[in-house]
């Protein structure tokens, strides 16, 4: 489903949207969509859009750069990756210019790389790309459901920070508010 056919009702484009991929028939590889479900279960602002887009990504990236009308102003995409030098468990934050080379292909699925609709998405429409990564300590080679302990720990370190960045987000629209407030009040 792209996101231009989601049911979830917004009153005009999210300020965030919050992207979970993964596949979570593949072990900790279901830690974007872990991040989601956390997320859904807390009270997310009503301009935030949460969505489990599974190994679809590319879609919903195409969606943004063909109708304008959907854009967020910050577009954050979580997966489960190997990070160079990085622990099982271990959550980092980083653009789509500082995405690892090893990560570049995790999204492709026969693809060019998906690192590239980020990168334009980014230079292109103006959005703020963020990207949380959680480093896996091994993916089965076959269906095995289920996050270890170390990502599940990882799921509230993301969810933590993905509130922080919405909160940053929102911290700016407050403030612009009221100096328009105290710049009515004092006009005579």
């Amino acid at each position: 489903m792209h996101i231009s056919h989601n049911t979830q009702s917004l009153a005009g484009p999210p300020t965030v949207a919050v992207f979970g991929c993964g596949n979570v028939l593949l072990g900790d590889d279901g830690f974007g969509p872990a991040v989601i479900e956390q997320l859904l279960q807390s009270e997310l602002p009503s301009s935030v859009l949460a969505l489990d887009v599974g190994t679809s990504i590319r879609e919903h990236l195409l969606d943004y750069l063909m109708l304008p009308s959907l854009r967020p102003q910050m577009l954050i995409v979580v997966d489960a990756g190997n990070i160079e030098g990085g622990q099982p468990g271990q959550v980092r934050q980083c653009g789509p210019a500082e995405l690892p080379a090893a990560k570049i292909h995790d999204f492709s699925l026969h693809q060019f790389p998906t690192v590239n609709l980020l990168a334009e998405l980014q230079a292109e429409t103006g959005i703020e790309v963020v990207l949380l990564l959680a480093q896996t300590a091994a993916l089965p080679e076959q269906v095995a459901p289920g996050l270890s302990p170390l990502m599940r720990a990882a799921v509230l370190e993301a969810s933590a920070r993905i509130t922080q960045l919405i909160a940053r987000m929102s911290a700016p629209h407050a403030v612009s508010f009221t100096t328009a407030t105290t710049v009515e009040a004092t006009t005579p």
